[in-house]
């Protein structure tokens, strides 16, 4: 995307150049001249001058694609969408360079429905409706008022949000004609696939999600510059779903990003290696690897073929005691410290009801309980315990105190190898990304743009 930018703006000084030499003197030696190089295939010497106002590189933040008008309120919009999930206030230098990007995908996002109207393979109205529908469903109890009403709270509108689905649909539109056909996966590479993972037994396996930004040597720093201030605001308690789907050039976008479960020699090294350092829940980045950046986070970590503990379904007691509103602070400690003495003389889940007749506790039961389904620090406290063993005391005055009796764990089955198919898939999924990667370099080559 910047790199179209860069080409026009380079056409811009060009064009201001060879006007300026009509009218103005030529200086000798004021300018030398610099052989094409790899490093610098235009040859721009490192002495130059720019003919006219320095400031004509910057313009405000619309554009016009093949005829199409992207406004700011669009941006504006679109920028709403990103930001409303973050906890701290985004600086004006921030929210510039935040508009600046969202400018670039507005920009691929046109190029997508546009060359999927050319080919007669548009997004159907009544499957961007039902996506949007759904999300509602989703995140408004199947009440689409009041997502708009939420959107429209926040600084954006249901219409960016149909434009956003509309442009995955066309993508996917396009993919499916364009790409997918051409891709082939052979059995012998699929088996190669297969005999790894059993010779990877026990070993970790990561489900990551990436915000994949494409860089070339013209633009890396300018891309290396938005990709800081996403991992900044999401840092800050930015969705990275929401920053995937806006700002991820991958396929994978459309997901939030997600990877699925891979291992780390699926990765680009310096990826493996990033990620064979994190947790869940840890974000890393940017990532520089051939062709860009990547921003990383773990989702979840299990074993390759192994069972995973989150899959485990526990039986538990919750044995648990309130305070008086107005109770002091000693008053609390020392009705805690009775709790947890007493607890500890529990023999077992059948004794547990003892600490209601004798201590006037609330006991609990329920023996239908996924592991993954509890707060990370319970949990790997739970997966730890013996059957009839329990947690410390945890919670406040203000909300109860209680602890969890383990009695029982149901393990899941060891994970057998995926299926054949489902190797296949995530292999074509990999090339079908790469291609599509190409596809939209494509696109903006041959695209004519220009800012307002």
């Amino acid at each position: 995307m910047t790199k179209k930018f860069f080409s026009k703006s380079c056409a811009a000084f060009m064009a201001a150049g060879l006007i300026g030499m009509a009218a103005v003197p030529m200086v000798a030696g004021a300018q030398s001249q610099a052989t094409p190089t790899s490093d610098n295939p235009f040859g721009i010497p490192e002495d130059f001058s720019i003919f006219g106002n320095e400031e004509t590189g910057e313009r405000s933040a619309t554009a016009v694609v093949n005829g199409y008008v992207i406004t700011g309120t669009d941006i504006s919009q679109r920028v709403a969408l990103v930001t409303s999930a973050s906890e701290a206030n985004v600086t004006p230098e921030e929210l510039e360079r935040l508009r600046v990007q969202v400018l670039r995908n507005l920009i691929d996002e046109t190029l997508k429905i546009q060359a999927a109207q050319a080919l007669d393979l548009p997004a159907e109205r009544a499957r961007v409706e039902q996506t949007y529908n759904q999300l509602a469903a989703q995140n408004f109890g199947q009440n689409p008022e009041r997502m708009a009403e939420y959107l429209e709270s926040i600084g954006s509108s249901p219409a960016a949000l149909k434009r956003q689905i509309e442009g995955e649909l066309a993508w996917e539109n396009l993919l499916r004609r364009n790409i997918t056909p051409f891709v082939n996966v052979s059995a012998e590479e699929v088996n190669d696939v297969l005999a790894r993972m059993e010779e990877s037994r026990g070993t970790d396996e990561y489900r990551l999600g990436e915000i994949y930004l494409s860089a070339t040597d013209e633009n890396r720093a300018a891309v290396l510059q938005n990709a800081n201030q996403i991992v900044e605001q999401l840092r800050q308690g930015g969705s990275f779903v929401a920053y995937a789907r806006q700002f991820s050039e991958a396929t994978t976008a459309v997901v939030g990003g997600d990877l699925g479960w891979i291992r780390l020699g699926q990765l680009p090294p310096a990826l493996g290696s990033a990620a064979s350092q994190m947790q869940p829940g840890q974000l890393n980045g940017p990532i520089e690897i051939p062709g860009g950046f990547s921003i990383l986070y773990l989702i979840e970590k299990r074993q390759v073929l192994m069972a995973n503990p989150n899959d485990a379904l526990l039986s538990l007691r919750q044995i648990s005691i309130s305070f008086a509103p107005d109770v002091t602070q000693e008053a609390a400690e020392a009705r805690v410290n009775e709790f947890a003495a007493f607890v500890q003389t529990l023999r077992g889940c059948a004794d547990a009801e003892r600490a209601r007749t004798e201590l006037g506790a609330t006991v609990v039961a329920n023996d239908q309980i996924t592991a993954g389904s509890l707060p990370d620090q319970l949990r790997n406290i739970l997966l730890q315990l013996q059957i009839g063993q329990i947690t410390p005391p945890f919670g406040s005055p203000e909300e109860g105190v209680r602890v969890l009796m383990l009695c029982g764990r149901d393990d899941p089955e060891d994970a057998g190898a995926p299926t054949f198919d489902a190797v296949m898939s995530q292999i074509e999924e990999e090339r079908i990304n790469k291609r599509a990667q190409r596809y939209l370099r494509d696109l903006r080559n041959d695209a004519f743009i220009e800012y307002n």
